[in-house]
């Protein structure tokens, strides 16, 4: 039976990034930009993603 916890912890999307680490990276980052900055940021990479999706399918559809 695997941990849920444990699993959280070693997500391999984040290499050998700790639990530790990835909350000193999330301090830093509110620091640098301010608590009301980063809702902004992340809305931005949000759109940045979905439109580099939007155009990767519109490829595949041309291609076809």
């Amino acid at each position: 039976m695997h941990n849920t916890i444990n699993d959280f912890m070693e997500l391999k999307i984040f290499g050998n990034l700790g639990f530790t680490e990835l909350l000193i990276i999330v301090a830093l980052i509110t620091i640098l930009f301010g608590a009301k900055r980063i809702p902004q940021i992340a809305k931005g990479i949000g759109k940045g993603v979905h439109d580099f999706k939007k155009e990767i399918k519109s490829i595949g559809e041309i291609t076809k």
